[in-house]
């Protein structure tokens, strides 16, 4: 199964990947995303200085305003392709 790679603050968004069989790794600094699938944030950390560091190959989805089922439809969506 796909790892998926969760800001710490998006608990419940942790608790329903889990569910669905995902393995989460909790992302704590920008290096927690190495390896991941797909990464979840909630956009808080936008690059605000214009710097870009790309971490991951995988997808990255902003969860801003989203509730925890329509972000894991969209990690669904993103591992599908």
């Amino acid at each position: 199964m796909a790892k998926i790679g969760v800001e710490q603050s998006l608990t419940n968004v942790q608790e329903v990947l889990r569910e669905k069989g995902y393995e989460i790794k909790e992302l704590k600094n920008e290096n927690d995303a190495k390896g991941c699938d797909c990464c979840v944030v909630t956009g808080g950390d936008e690059n605000v200085m214009g710097i870009q560091t790309i971490t991951t190959e995988g997808s990255v989805i902003d969860a801003s305003g989203l509730s925890a089922e329509e972000i894991c439809h969209q990690v669904e969506s993103k591992l599908q392709h």
